[in-house]
């Protein structure tokens, strides 16, 4: 139902194999997806992947720090160039958006769509349509920083097929009149009531993806009942403790116990710093979370997919790069 592809993991710069943060949610329900944060450069990594800025409804940005917002501006002016006319929805700081705009009047970049900004301060609730809620959760950072919950829900209505052939109806289109609420006549003149041959079935995606946050435990609120958890890992606890409280991140091993604690079924961490960025660091960062989180963890690496169904999150094939 809910499918999350990275389009960047490392904090503070690029490296060789990471980009700075990005991530795409997209649902089953229709073409429209989300992105959270824009790091320099996001648009480029968009050229690799099967989604298009044309069908992009919205972008939350999780705090005004250049690792997650540098690629604002050209990404939006490329959605311009290749005419996109919808409005796009900005979820941020008002910060963010008054150094856009500036960047516009500066840089005269005359959008051909309207953005429709949501301060992220002053609302919980930034985001509700037919299908989809946005949360915004207060974080703790060197600059005002949140995350967001997505809770998606899909209802699908299905006939009780048991109950038409004992009733005499076979399969056919009188079966998907009643799925679709409408009473059906038969020939011998009774009527089918819809309600007494169809059920509701409701299925909801509950994800939560963190800003930069040195207090996991913030997010206990958001995480209950969610399917995920996506949380910056930027260092290990021992590089942590010598780097010292001034940068506000979390450790591996701090985000790992929360999400332990809070009985959250899927941990995917990223943001890690570019001190991890071999083979031999990204072991020392999944050995430090599955000292405390026994779930299903993942390190997330820049292109990732992961689907999440039915509470399960799985790690799809690669996204074709074109």
């Amino acid at each position: 139902m809910l499918k999350l592809t990275f389009l960047g993991t490392s904090s503070g710069v690029p490296t060789i194999r990471r980009n700075v943060t990005a991530l795409a949610l997209h649902s089953t329900m229709n073409r429209d997806w989300w992105l959270v944060d824009c790091g320099e450069a996001t648009q480029h990594q968009l050229q690799r992947i099967p989604l298009t800025v044309h069908d992009l409804a919205g972008i939350c940005i999780t705090h005004v720090h250049g690792d997650h917002s540098y690629g604002l501006p050209g990404l939006l002016a490329s959605a311009s160039m290749t005419g996109r006319k919808k409005p796009l929805i900005l979820i941020a700081p008002a910060a963010v958006k008054a150094w856009l705009d500036a960047t516009m009047l500066h840089t005269e970049l005359f959008l051909t769509f309207e953005i429709i900004h949501v301060d992220v301060a002053n609302q919980r609730l930034v985001h509700h349509q037919d299908g989809l809620k946005i949360e915004r959760f207060p974080l703790s950072h060197r600059a005002p920083s949140f995350g967001f919950k997505f809770s998606f829900e899909k209802t699908t209505w299905k006939v009780d097929s048991d109950a038409l052939r004992a009733r005499g109806v076979p399969p056919g289109p009188a079966w998907g009149q009643l799925q679709h609420g409408k009473d059906v006549r038969l020939d011998d003149g009774t009527l089918l009531a819809a309600a007494g041959f169809r059920s509701e079935h409701v299925e909801r995606v509950n994800a939560v993806i963190g800003g930069d946050n040195d207090t996991p435990s913030l997010l206990a609120e958001a995480c209950q009942g969610a399917d995920l958890l996506v949380h910056e890992a930027t260092y290990t606890e021992a590089v942590l403790q010598k780097v010292g409280p001034g940068p506000q991140h979390s450790s591996v091993q701090r985000t790992a116990h929360f999400a332990a604690q809070a009985e959250v079924p899927n941990l995917v961490l990223t943001h890690f710093s570019p001190r991890y960025d071999s083979k031999e660091g990204m072991a020392e960062v999944e050995a430090e979370a599955r000292q405390h989180y026994s779930g299903r963890l993942f390190l997330a690496s820049d292109f990732d997919t992961y689907e999440l169904d039915d509470g399960v999150l799985a790690k799809m094939a690669p996204a074709p790069r074109v």
